[in-house]
């Protein structure tokens, strides 16, 4: 199966726009979430911590993970055959 650069073009884009997402989206939402932490113990503090880990985990495989593939279909669908 032959791609073309477009498509390769495409998903490089997809990467970079879905890791400055990444930033934007954590980077916010931490922030909220930090405002409301009502964290009185250090175990409480570290469930806390752990859970921040977790949405910067699944925000990274969502954002990082989709827009390289999308940026890779639509590279692929307007880019024609090179």
């Amino acid at each position: 199966m032959d791609f073309p650069p477009a498509a390769f073009l495409g998903a490089l884009i997809g990467a970079v726009v879905g890791y400055a997402d990444y930033r934007i989206v954590v980077g916010v939402v931490e922030a909220k979430l930090r405002k409301l932490d009502r964290s009185e113990t250090v175990a409480e503090r570290d469930v806390f911590e752990r859970k921040i880990g977790i949405l910067r985990l699944v925000v990274l495989v969502m954002t990082v993970g989709a827009f390289p593939i999308i940026g890779f279909w639509v590279g692929a669908s307007y880019g024609g055959r090179g």
